[in-house]
């Protein structure tokens, strides 16, 4: 597998031949034919028409170069996404049905399908966003997967994002929220007095308006990067996240911090005593290393007590890993250690990343599964 191709998957079954459109970020494209999955080279982000124009290219060479003539489309939840329209008009034009596929329920439907797992398994999807059925941006979820059906067990603490998308690129906005929500809402100014929309955002957070609420693990790190002064405002996709890993790889192992989270009655896991530590400055002695990797840490030791009781409750030992925050191997594999101690089989991604780029696979292997029934 290069960067931009990826070799074709064998899959547990046969099935009917599926095209999945994937997501907006990251997109590939997929058809399935009998038991293998194959992949368009990475399209890219669909917010140009220069990659919409490379999607739809990209249908017409899969189906052309494999022979085949796709019995369904299965496509993203959000009905503004470039992928899920061509999926819908790809439907109507040929006849066949269009199925929707969760966003996050497709990242582990991906690690299910190449690792060939056809039975229950707890998911744990870490991401930006993805839009849930119930129309708010998810990123920090728990699920239970049995191939085609999906049920959300618990996710993250919700956070508002004040701007919407706009949080997503500018991290001080997810510290602010976070600012508002420990009861420290007046302090946003005078701490991103640099941030000319400082006052704005305040406003914003205290008469809530246009501030989504998300339970997006990406929007936590880029709150923890807000807050720590890390990253203000990002260049590029990620560049919060990857700046507190190199900071929490510098530093090397450490402890979590002492009831850095709780798990509400509701399955709902809350890392807000972690950041108001982040907020008081109790360990910037140490300066930035020490705080990335606490909070590494901690969020992980969170994580895995969250999926072990769980996996306790329902019996099921095996834990799939999908979502773009597992390219964090600081993050993955304290998480994965700590699975292990608790004798719990896991299955992070191997023959996809574990990004968005996945996601066509997991929706053709959820689409086949449903077709099949």
């Amino acid at each position: 597998m290069t960067a931009k191709n990826f070799a074709p998957i064998t899959l547990s079954s046969t099935g009917p031949s599926v095209l999945a459109c994937g997501a907006w970020l990251k997109n590939t494209v997929c058809v399935t034919d009998s038991n293998k999955a194959y992949f368009s080279p990475l399209i890219g982000d669909l917010n140009s028409a220069a990659a919409r124009q490379k999607l739809d290219t990209a249908v017409a060479s899969l189906c052309r170069q494999y022979d085949i003539q796709p019995e369904a489309v299965s496509h993203d939840l959000h009905p503004d996404f470039y992928s899920t329209q061509f999926a819908h008009a790809y439907a109507e034009r040929h006849h066949i049905p269009a199925i929707a596929v969760q966003h996050h329920h497709a990242h582990i439907a991906a690690i299910c399908a190449e690792h060939h797992i056809t039975t229950s398994v707890l998911g744990l999807a870490l991401d930006g966003i993805g839009l849930g059925p119930d129309n708010t941006p998810w990123g920090g979820e728990l699920l239970l997967v049995d191939r085609a059906y999906y049920k959300r067990l618990g996710h993250l603490a919700p956070l508002a994002m004040p701007g919407g998308d706009r949080a997503a690129r500018e991290p001080w906005r997810m510290a602010a929220a976070v600012l508002f929500q420990l009861g420290k809402g007046d302090e946003i100014v005078q701490r991103f007095a640099n941030q000319p929309g400082a006052e704005t955002v305040k406003n914003m957070l205290y008469r809530n308006v246009n501030c989504p609420i998300t339970s997006s693990m990406g929007r936590l790190f880029d709150a923890a990067a807000g807050l720590m002064g890390v990253n203000t405002v990002q260049s590029y996709e990620a560049q919060a996240a990857m700046q507190l890993q190199h900071l929490a790889e510098q530093y090397g192992q450490i402890d979590p911090l002492q009831e850095g989270y709780r798990i509400t009655q509701k399955n709902v896991l809350d890392f807000s005593p972690l950041l108001a530590a982040l907020i008081e400055h109790r360990f910037v002695k140490a300066g930035m290393p020490q705080n990335a990797a606490l909070f590494h840490t901690t969020l992980a030791a969170g994580l895995a007590e969250w999926i072990g009781n769980a996996a306790c409750k329902i019996g099921i030992k095996q834990v799939a890993l999908g979502g773009g925050c597992f390219h964090n191997t600081v993050l993955s594999q304290v998480l994965i250690a700590k699975l292990h101690n608790q004798a719990l089989q896991v299955f992070p991604a191997r023959k996809m990343p574990p990004d968005d780029s996945a996601i066509s696979l997991g929706q053709a292997w959820v689409a086949m599964q449903q077709c099949s029934h």
